[in-house]
């Protein structure tokens, strides 16, 4: 057990980077790795079956594209007060364009390369990296948006816009108290130091995920909303047969 001002330096210096919720390895106790991993190929394996039973073949490029683009913004990294930075994570922008499903598999493939190549969070940690980011954030998310943007208005973009900005800051938020409790619990750092470390710091970079977010859909609604999962029903009709 890491004593109470070590925990503190420590996690200060951990989550002061843009890696904030990619967990490193030696950081989770084999329990929680291993119940983490769990839920993250059952995750997969979902995913894999619904899209291969519900998607249209056209997803597949427009997974690679959303794929490609989100793995490239999150290489860039925006200020935030306090001397660190933040980068998008994109759960939310792959689940308004993608579904929960398609979504959730493209955000896997990103954590994958990421940990992998880059070394942006542990091989071990993975399963408890994807849990966060991808069910919490894509899946989350999603269906916060979803609900939002039907209440306001499913066809205009104050409901879509509003939507993904709420989603993707609360996603945020969400997945760095759940990555606060899986450490708590791992018994690397106290519940309060970690909450204070993780919540204080997300969120204020919820709010740059959510501007990022809404600024792209945003784009995407004004040049092809037929490429939103849930598309304008007005776009729907009016489309050609190979967009629908």
């Amino acid at each position: 057990m890491v004593t109470h001002g070590l925990a503190l330096s420590w996690l200060g210096g951990l989550f002061s980077m843009p890696l904030a919720l990619h967990i490193p390895d030696g950081f989770l106790s084999p329990p929680v790795t291993g119940v983490t991993w769990l839920i993250a190929i059952a995750l997969i394996a979902v995913c894999l079956k619904q899209v291969q039973s519900a998607y249209q073949e056209r997803t597949v490029p427009l997974m690679g594209v959303c794929a490609a683009f989100i793995f490239a913004a999150q290489m860039i990294n925006f200020p935030i007060p306090g001397g660190t930075s933040g980068h998008l994570l994109g759960g939310t922008l792959a689940g308004a364009l993608l579904g929960p499903w398609a979504g959730s598999l493209v955000m896997v493939a990103v954590f994958i390369v990421q940990g992998v190549v880059f070394q942006d969070g542990g091989l071990t940690a993975m399963g408890a990296n994807i849990f966060n980011m991808g069910l919490i954030g894509t899946f989350g998310g999603y269906y916060l948006y979803r609900t939002i943007r039907f209440a306001l208005g499913r066809d205009n973009w104050r409901g879509m816009a509003i939507g993904v900005g709420v989603a993707a800051w609360t996603s945020v938020v969400v997945a760095a108290i759940v990555c606060a409790f899986q450490l708590a619990l791992s018994g690397t750092v106290s519940l309060s130091v970690a909450l204070w470390a993780m919540v204080s710091w997300h969120l204020l970079i919820g709010i740059g995920e959510a501007l990022i977010s809404v600024a792209t859909v945003s784009f995407i609604w004004r040049t092809r909303p037929d490429l939103f999962y849930d598309s304008p029903r007005k776009t729907r009709l009016s489309a050609p047969a190979l967009y629908r």
